[in-house]
């Protein structure tokens, strides 16, 4: 690959990572005074019909784009590549079309299957999304085919921007005109649609040339629509299942959280309310995440490179980086945040129910983080087969387990069973993976100078929570603005504890230094430390 395309394919994916940082920091956020807003049950309604959404927009930003992307590259010419997104945009628009009258008809069905008839103007609001998600995904797919991450980057910030401004726009006048939940909702949920109009206003200019102009006569042979609904359903499908991994386990609690419940004994109105509490865990797994893979991240283009250019130690280094440098943070993340649970509950939320449930649910940025990395590496590789059966493997147990474990359990049975399912596929993943990959976990004693390493960090922070509410008392404590003081407090000697722990034990290398924030300072202050002791 020559130097000055090298570069700009680097500075593409800088620019959509950054892109893809910032949405992914929205999407979670938001959802915090959403809840605070409009309390456990609208959050429960909004929550319910929020993994259709997620689905969706996985195809359409994620998923199809990047097979898209492939199909586009793969061509020698320009008329070849726009011939190939047009018969593409032609096959997701009967996908689509499909999907969006699937979710119309059936949108009472679904919502009773639910456990709840009410949420059924939600799903035929949310379905509208479909309509523009070939749009979407063919621009974004095009443009990232020739190198060009621009369009993409931008029409991703435009969609999280709009839809977070409309479902926030929905709960402020839900309270101050007093609608109910369900209104709530579907203006909340109109925001998809709404947001997908926006962000395809990008691609106008490329699809009044590429897919409604006249067609160019073809200067090349291209696959038949037989054989590219085929390679569809099986790589873009593919590719899309690992994007939507914990977005499918959230449709799975939709199904069975609210039922299990009722059937446990609670009252409807109860149940629902339970529901809202345990999808607080989601907006928290999503922050985690955001910082558990965003520095690991930076690591794709030299892995990409090492792998172009036939470089097999350099190849394995820079997997070793990211995988270490992915499961340190997301360990740390873990901890930390089920340490300081009640406080980050108490804060966030306004009350400690949940709190259990919410440090179960947690740990499941430990697996989705490895999971997360695991796929990028396999993809890098073409190895699909362990990721396939991996996946399928976490979401058959997430579906056979769920409503037992709510009906005996409650939602900390449904967040047990989350992390249960997780586990499940990164153990498939990881026994299916090739050996290299499978022992870069277990060289050197990392994981066990990891696990130790936490074990401290988590008890250190407990501990120093502890003494703060016992000096303060616990009617100061129990407090918001207090909880919002020891989360602080918590947070900096939990990065403290964990940062000296890792240079004490020698933890990272120097190249996984250099990837994490300031990690290049740090390597400079130890150093010169130890010249100052010799």
């Amino acid at each position: 690959m020559p130097k000055d395309h090298l570069n700009t394919v680097f500075k593409g994916a800088l620019i959509l990572s950054i892109s893809s940082l910032v949405a992914k920091i929205l999407s979670a956020v938001y959802r915090i005074p959403l809840q605070n807003m409009v309390g456990n049950t609208g959050f429960y309604v909004y929550q319910q019909i929020y993994p259709l959404y997620g689905i969706g927009m996985t195809f359409a930003l994620n998923g199809f784009p990047n097979f898209i992307s492939k199909l586009v590259a793969e061509q020698p010419d320009e008329t070849s590549k726009s011939l190939i997104a047009r018969r593409a945009f032609h096959i997701l628009s009967g996908l689509s079309l499909v999907v969006f009258f699937g979710l119309q008809l059936g949108a009472t069905w679904i919502a009773a299957h639910m456990g709840d008839v009410n949420l059924a103007p939600i799903i035929s609001a949310v379905a509208w999304m479909f309509v523009f998600m070939p749009w979407l995904a063919t621009g974004r797919g095009y443009y990232q085919g020739k190198f060009l991450m621009g369009p993409t980057a931008v029409s991703q910030l435009i969609e999280q921007v709009v839809r977070v401004a409309i479902i926030i726009m929905a709960a402020y006048f839900s309270v101050r005109l007093g609608w109910d939940n369900y209104r709530m909702g579907t203006w909340a949920m109109s925001s998809a649609p709404l947001a997908a109009i926006c962000s395809s206003l990008i691609f106008t200019a490329f699809g009044l040339r590429h897919l409604l102009a006249p067609a160019p006569a073809p200067t090349h042979p291209l696959p038949s629509y037989r054989k590219l609904t085929k390679r569809f359903v099986i790589e873009g499908g593919t590719l899309c299942l690992v994007a939507a991994v914990v977005i499918l386990l959230q449709l799975v609690d939709s199904f069975t959280v609210m039922r299990g419940l009722v059937h446990q004994g609670q009252l409807p109105e109860v149940a629902k309310a339970l529901k809202g509490v345990y999808d607080r865990g989601q907006p928290l797994v999503q922050l985690g995440l955001v910082v558990a893979t965003a520095f690991s991240a930076t690591l794709l283009p030299a892995l990409t490179d090492a792998l172009a250019k036939r470089q097999p130690i350099e190849f394995k280094r820079q997997t070793q980086a990211m995988v270490h440098v992915s499961l340190a943070l997301s360990m740390a993340a873990t901890v930390g945040l089920v340490a300081l649970m009640p406080q980050i509950n108490r804060l966030l939320f306004g009350s400690l129910e949940g709190t259990t449930a919410l440090r179960i649910y947690i740990i499941s940025i430990l697996f989705a983080a490895l999971i997360t990395t695991y796929t990028s590496v396999l993809q890098s590789l073409n190895e699909y087969t362990a990721m396939i059966i991996g996946i399928i493997a976490g979401l058959a147990t997430k579906v056979l387990a769920n409503y037992i474990f709510v009906v005996h359990y409650g939602i900390n049975g449904a967040s047990a069973v989350t992390v249960l399912s997780l586990a499940v596929m990164f153990a498939v993943m990881w026994l299916g993976s090739p050996e290299d990959l499978q022992q870069v976990l277990l060289e050197s004693g990392y994981l066990i100078k990891l696990l130790a390493l936490s074990a401290v960090m988590g008890i250190v922070v407990i501990l120093s929570c502890h003494q703060i509410t016992a000096l303060v008392g616990p009617i100061l404590a129990n407090t918001r603005g207090m909880a919002g003081i020891i989360t602080v407090i918590g947070v900096l000697i939990g990065v403290l504890v964990f940062v000296a722990g890792a240079v004490y034990a020698r933890l990272f290398t120097i190249r996984e230094w250099l990837v994490l924030p300031y990690g290049k300072r740090l390597i400079k202050a130890v150093a010169k430390g130890k010249e100052h002791h010799s």
